[in-house]
């Protein structure tokens, strides 16, 4: 989506900003969330992946605002779920399995997103550098580097059971990159 002509379209862009950076601040992040990188993005629901090799340094910070649609935001290795709604905020590791499902359900399937029903969830999503002091600190973020592999590998990696790892599309479950 056009996020500068929206920006100029958008009587409350300006609103919904600073009360991101409020509730960032309140929440112990610096005040120059406003500065990160952002986007305006949408989904339809969204099968359960990790984001860790485009964005192992970055932490997700989501406002949806789209109204209620049924749709949750869930984290099948920790069991956490957000209803998705107009003003709901996350910030997230997006190297954590996520995915857009159904409410009620525990899996995605593609075919609980019926062509004629309207699933489609619009947000504003800024990406927090991590390794920034501050971000870091505030999120609680401790590295666990492994020396041996972290020096071999050409790019972001996600490893599980001594492979890299993907992730079940249906249940969100971790897998070896050798099993998928």
């Amino acid at each position: 989506m056009p996020l500068a002509r929206t920006q100029m379209r958008w009587p409350d862009y300006r609103r919904c900003v600073e009360a991101m950076s409020g509730w960032a601040v309140a929440l112990g992040l610096p005040a120059g969330i406003a500065d990160c990188d952002m986007a305006l993005m949408a989904c339809r629901g969204a099968r359960y992946h990790h984001d860790g090799e485009q964005y192992g340094d970055t932490a997700f910070c989501n406002l949806f605002l789209s109204e209620d649609k049924g749709l949750d935001l869930h984290f099948p290795l920790t069991g956490q779920r957000f209803p998705i709604e107009r003003g709901t905020a996350v910030i997230f590791d997006p190297v954590q399995p996520h995915g857009v499902i159904r409410r009620g359900s525990n899996n995605f399937s593609a075919a609980e997103f019926a062509s004629d029903e309207d699933f489609t969830q619009v947000f504003l999503t800024w990406e927090l550098p991590i390794e920034d002091a501050d971000i870091g600190s505030a999120l609680k973020v401790a590295f666990d580097i492994a020396p041996s592999t972290s020096l071999q590998a050409e790019k972001e990696q996600v490893w599980y059971n001594g492979s890299p790892a993907t992730v079940c599309p249906q249940s969100g479950r971790l897998l070896r990159g050798d099993q998928y």
